[in-house]
């Protein structure tokens, strides 16, 4: 018996490492990047060499909120067991794989939470429709937020109505309110997350509201002075680190969101046996690092170079609203697509240059795969743990 639970464990395990070599071949090692090698800013080799590391810290630093809903909010009134994870993971990672080596980027969001949601109502449980409605309105918000932010920003950044110097530098503040509010691990209490804002106006003796804000605003104004004296400089040569710093903030946040996915089901079953979070966080935050360098090169070409042509400036527009995003379901504990997220930035920033080279074609074709990736692996889910729990 104790050997026959040991195993289960492994095999849960070794899914959930398949899972997140999965993610991070595909959705986390691919997506950040893509619009900075579009614009020649880096290589894919080493866009997948640098998003691995990136995306293994945000992993184990912002993992946390994203992994404990997908194992314990998506369904009520039970928990998944191994067996439960194990069909749940080998049914989204095998998606996930399928679209890597199709050049489609499957939506891995939407194969976790189909193929967790299957799975649990095959086991008996009760759908959390509170919870559905949050994730539905942020998927289907996204690519008309997304889009339509990188539309405004880069037709700002690529027309002469305002001072392109200044404009980045408020871009970039904007970039840094954002950044003083992401909460990290490393700086709250045990087992809570702090911001660097928290965490600079409890340092100087000015808790609260006011003090955060006071911080928030130096800190933006100061990343703003930066970048505007960067550009006065050197205005390629900004343009350049700006993108890439951007794309560096994305794959951070892509390993504190994705990583959940990998994970999650995991929580419930190794929780019991008293393995700490920060265990599962570290082991598939290495899961997406081996994706990323083994796997990704093929799928940032896919995205970088499908579906639009992009420039310094149209990326730079693709990934703020991006960062944004990302955070914001990381916040939430919501699991999203990066896939999505990144692909309606790009259209929408290619866009902002009339056509820009969009894909009309690859857009159709991506957007029923990430329908049929939420269908399939729901009714795959519900079907493999039925079929499973009759021969047993």
């Amino acid at each position: 018996m104790v050997a026959v639970t040991i195993l289960t464990f492994l095999v849960a395990g070794l899914a959930s490492l398949f899972m997140a070599w999965s993610i991070g071949a595909g959705s986390s090692g691919s997506t950040p990047f893509a619009p900075a090698v579009g614009a020649n800013a880096i290589s894919v080799m080493r866009a997948g060499l640098v998003v691995g590391v990136l995306g293994f810290f945000g992993a184990v630093l912002q993992g946390a909120n994203v992994t404990e809903a997908v194992g314990t909010e998506l369904i009520g009134g039970m928990t998944l067991t191994a067996g439960a994870a194990i069909v749940a993971l080998l049914t989204a990672a095998g998606l996930v794989a399928i679209g890597v080596f199709a050049g489609y980027p499957i939506a891995t969001a939407f194969t976790v939470t189909g193929a967790v949601v299957g799975v649990g109502l095959a086991m008996g449980g009760d759908p959390v429709w509170p919870k559905y409605v949050e994730i539905l309105a942020l998927w289907l918000l996204t690519p008309f937020v997304g889009g339509g932010v990188a539309y405004a920003v880069a037709r700002a950044l690529i027309g002469d109505r305002l001072p392109e110097r200044a404009l980045t530098a408020v871009l970039a503040g904007l970039v840094g309110v954002i950044l003083a509010n992401v909460g990290f691990a490393l700086l709250g209490p045990a087992g809570e997350q702090a911001s660097v804002a928290e965490a600079l106006a409890l340092g100087l003796d000015a808790p609260g509201p006011l003090g955060v804000v006071a911080v928030t605003v130096a800190f933006a104004a100061l990343i703003a002075a930066a970048v505007f004296a960067d550009i006065g400089r050197d205005r390629e040569g900004a343009q350049r680190r700006f993108l890439l710093a951007m794309g560096g903030l994305v794959a951070f946040s892509a390993g504190g969101s994705q990583v959940g996915l990998a994970i999650g089901p995991l929580v419930p079953i190794f929780g019991d046996v008293g393995v700490p979070l920060w265990a599962l966080l570290v082991g598939g935050g290495v899961g997406l690092l081996a994706g990323s360098w083994t796997g990704a090169p093929r799928m940032i070409k896919a995205i970088a170079q499908d579906y639009a042509s992009m420039g310094p400036r149209r990326s730079i527009a693709a990934l703020i609203p991006s960062f944004a995003i990302a955070q914001t379901a990381v916040a939430f504990g919501i699991p999203v697509s990066f896939n999505e997220i990144i692909v309606s930035a790009i259209v929408g920033a290619g866009y902002a240059a009339g056509d820009a080279g969009v894909s009309r074609a690859k857009m159709g074709y991506t957007v029923l795969a990430w329908i049929a990736s939420l269908v399939g692996s729901l009714a795959i889910g519900y079907g493999a743990y039925w079929t499973v729990s009759l021969a047993l």
